[in-house]
């Protein structure tokens, strides 16, 4: 298994990206420690994964409150000895739809500011908890929005260029200390809740039907498909994964090929 003995915190794992990943490294492995704001949500993929035979726990994290992560981290601490893993997947609000020109600021602001400070609290607190130990893995998710500008898609697309250069920054400061900072960049999978919304949503907008406009992004990749959710899972256990113990400050390419690096 490749994540064998290792302790990972999944913030925002009570959503479908969060839960798949949380699923696939306790299936490798790891001890997850689940965190989110809802209650109901963590239970239900805690469940799941205990009834197939994997460790973990659950906490009532709010992503965005400092004092609230150093809590849990030094609780994760305090149980299993060492941090070997942090992935935070929350959301960054509902923020596309609309053009720059007709969108008011604060809507267009907030996925930035959501993204950054949660993004910051998370990722230097977990590099604090792993500076102790010498290793390490801090794990972040965009989508080719930050790479390739679509329209109506607000601060989305800004937020995850943002998300990636700090994982750089982040790569730079960290690595000396053992610790690497890997981002994943998806194409949006269309089994996520989430992104089926935003596809119904632009093909509303374009005048299309939701299986024109995802058939037309579909197209665009060069494996002529978009990624499954649980294929990103997959990416983010080799990406924490010691057979990935020479990558950091990378942006892995989990789009099916929309953007070639």
């Amino acid at each position: 298994m490749l994540l064998e003995n290792k302790n990972a915190v999944i913030y925002g794992a009570g959503g479908a990206v969060g839960s798949a990943v949380a699923r696939a490294f306790a299936r490798e492995g790891a001890r997850v420690f689940l965190a989110g704001r809802s209650l109901e949500k963590l239970e239900i993929a805690a469940s799941e994964i205990a009834n197939s035979g994997g460790a973990v726990e659950i906490a009532i994290v709010d992503a965005l409150d400092e004092q609230a992560i150093e809590n849990h981290l030094d609780e994760i601490v305090k149980m299993t000895g060492r941090l070997d893993i942090s992935f935070n997947t929350i959301g960054l609000g509902d923020a596309q739809g609309a053009p720059l020109m007709e969108m008011p600021h604060d809507h267009f602001a907030l996925p930035i500011e959501t993204a950054m400070r949660t993004h910051f609290l998370t990722a230097t607190a977990a590099a604090r908890q792993m500076a102790k130990h010498g290793s390490g893995v801090i794990l972040a998710l965009t989508a080719q929005a930050s790479r390739k500008p679509y329209p109506n898609v607000g601060g989305f697309g800004v937020a995850c260029a943002a998300i990636e250069g700090f994982c750089r920054q982040l790569a730079v400061e960290a690595g000396p200390l053992g610790i690497r900072v890997v981002c994943l960049r998806s194409a949006g999978s269309p089994d996520t809740p989430g992104v089926n919304e935003v596809f119904n949503l632009h093909a509303e907008n374009a005048g299309v039907s939701r299986e024109v406009y995802e058939a037309g992004i579909a197209e665009k990749t060069m494996l002529k498909r978009l990624p499954k959710l649980a294929e990103v899972a997959d990416a983010a256990v080799l990406m924490a994964s010691d057979h990935a113990r020479a990558i950091t400050g990378a942006i892995t390419n989990v789009t099916c090929g929309e953007i070639a690096d």
